[in-house]
């Protein structure tokens, strides 16, 4: 069974998620892959970890690292799980690449290398937004893509981390090809 509750951040409302295990998911409203995982049968019930992810909410939006983290519970695949735990290793205010991710994820498994491609699509259907941190991942250029929460809200979580985004940058919107 899976219970959801809901947490209203300064930069947009979020839907909770979470079973007996612990979190399952973390979403802004109305971002990509929008709650895609639920479970069918669910209940909207304040359960003790709810409690435990906004206080940790809290902490974070006021600006501070939390001193604690919540019990997690994944729900991807092998590849996606691997990917998300890599997640969990990037330090408050700092980036990584997806290519380095790719090269941890190959060396772990011995192969000459890994798709940063492939780390790309895992790292965009995280399912625990913000805890599981991949608005920390950024392209080898520099270039912020790839949030399913919106480019605007991982520029406004980076910013309330203090890092350094003059190397970063928002890659520009494609204008539609006219026939």
């Amino acid at each position: 069974m899976q219970y959801i509750s809901h947490y209203r951040s300064p930069i947009g409302n979020i839907l909770l998620a979470a079973d007996e295990i612990g979190l399952t998911g973390l979403w802004f409203e109305g971002q990509k892959y929008f709650a895609l995982h639920l479970d069918k049968e669910l209940e909207e019930r304040e359960i003790p970890i709810f409690d435990q992810v906004k206080e940790w909410l809290t902490i974070y939006f006021s600006g501070k690292e939390p001193d604690f983290s919540v019990p997690l519970h994944f729900t991807g695949t092998d590849f996606q799980n691997e990917v998300w735990k890599i997640l969990c290793t990037i330090p408050y205010g700092q980036t990584m690449t997806y290519g380095e991710i790719a090269k941890q994820i190959a060396a772990k498994k011995g192969l000459p290398r890994m798709s940063a491609q492939a780390v790309g699509g895992a790292v965009g259907h995280n399912e625990i937004s913000i805890i599981v941190p991949c608005h920390r991942v950024v392209g080898a250029n520099g270039s912020l893509t790839g949030y399913a929460g919106g480019i605007d809200k991982k520029i406004k979580l980076l910013q309330l981390e203090k890092v350094d985004m003059k190397p970063l940058f928002a890659p520009k919107k494609r204008k539609a090809a006219h026939n």
